[in-house]
């Protein structure tokens, strides 16, 4: 009797989870690493993954340095690829969490558009255009705002 043929190939996830500092440069500096960290898993700086990524990414960790700020506390980000096949898709999870609980943004579809003039608030519709799914979950202390995009090979 022989062993079943291997009909799955081998599946790596990759994983990136670090804190930074919750101010505008700690936004930044995740934005940047994050980018990075994608270029080195095989996701191109500029292909159009990586520009939805930037901008997801860019948007999420904005917010959770100005709207879920808590002095003395820093914001994670996470991310997660699972790289796909031609039959399929790849998944990019992006996670941006914050220590500040009683602040929580609008869920999916619950996005409204600003008011015209208004300086702020279309991050979340960024999120919403960009990403195939997103969530705002409960975390203790504070909340997780989770986006993914899935990746065609």
């Amino acid at each position: 009797m022989e062993a079943p043929v291997k009909t799955q190939p081998d599946v790596t996830v990759r994983v990136f989870n670090r804190q930074f500092d919750a101010d505008p440069r700690g936004a930044r500096l995740a934005r940047r690493v994050g980018l990075h960290k994608l270029h080195t898993w095989g996701i191109p700086y500029l292909s159009d993954a990586s520009e939805s990524a930037a901008l997801i990414i860019g948007e999420l960790t904005a917010n959770a340095a100005t709207h879920g700020r808590v002095p003395g506390r820093d914001f994670a980000l996470r991310l997660s690829y699972l790289p796909g096949d031609p039959e399929t898709p790849g998944l990019l999870r992006i996670e941006v969490s914050d220590a500040r609980g009683e602040r929580r943004p609008p869920g999916p579809g619950e996005v409204t558009a600003p008011e015209d003039g208004s300086d702020s608030g279309r991050g979340l519709l960024i999120v919403d255009a960009l990403a195939d799914r997103w969530t705002v979950l409960d975390r203790n202390p504070g909340k997780t705002v989770r986006a993914e995009l899935d990746l065609l090979c």
